[in-house]
């Protein structure tokens, strides 16, 4: 099973630690790396030497000659987590070794998720800033809709967004309003933001606060919510 899913793979990074000696385990598992990158489609594989930090130079230095009288690896790359030393060398080298893959979106997007399920993240995240405790799964954010205002400038268009907001107890609506309104403002402020530099467009935000009474056990309201 081994065998078969590195054979799927398009990069094999084989770690070894510096502080302990090559031994019996390793060399058996170079072996078995050999065949791969002999194979009819050979698979490179980077020798990571990691705790990199629990050793002194010239130990490291004599860890990397043995690493490298293992096999003949693609790279080999010290590391250590501590500090992030080479780490980011580490990815630089696995990413140059991986293969150009198919688009998997048009230019200029990022992303195929609607663009209504995006806003609703936007306001979410912006809504529950602060009060994850309060309202960790309580709170169901719906885009009713996204529109272009009628009648608006061609050079500077103005995009209508209306959202609505659904907890499940009056007290959870007070939070996500805050008093006197200002917390939902300041909540429509940051949203706006994030929905302006994803429609690429000036952005009216409408949102309103609903209560669905224990909607998260209520299999229709469910259905309604787009769940």
């Amino acid at each position: 099973l081994v065998r078969d899913t590195l054979t799927e793979v398009d990069v094999i990074v084989f770690c070894l630690p510096a502080d302990q000696k090559v031994g019996p385990g390793d060399r058996f598992i170079a072996s078995e790396l050999a065949a791969l990158m002999r194979g009819r489609r050979p698979t490179p594989v980077v020798a990571a030497v990691t705790k990199a930090d629990k050793v002194s130079r010239q130990e490291l230095a004599d860890q990397l000659l043995s690493v490298a009288a293992l096999g003949d690896w693609a790279d080999i790359v010290p590391v250590s987590a501590v500090g992030g030393y080479q780490v980011d060398e580490l990815a630089d080298v696995l990413v140059s070794r991986l293969p150009v893959g198919p688009m998997l979106y048009p230019d200029g997007e990022l992303t195929d998720e609607p663009e209504a399920v995006m806003v609703a993240e936007l306001v979410r995240e912006a809504a529950l800033e602060g009060v994850r405790d309060e309202l960790p799964h309580s709170l169901a954010v719906v885009v009713d809709e996204i529109v272009p205002r009628e009648g608006g400038r061609k050079d500077d268009p103005l995009v209508d967004v209306r959202v609505n907001l659904f907890v499940e107890r009056d007290s959870q609506k007070a939070i996500i309003i805050g008093k006197g309104g200002a917390r939902l403002r300041d909540v429509g402020t940051r949203a706006r933001q994030g929905i302006e530099r994803l429609l690429g467009s000036r952005v009216y935000l409408d949102l309103h606060v609903k209560v669905a009474k224990d909607w998260q056990r209520d299999p229709k309201q469910l259905g309604r919510l787009g769940f």
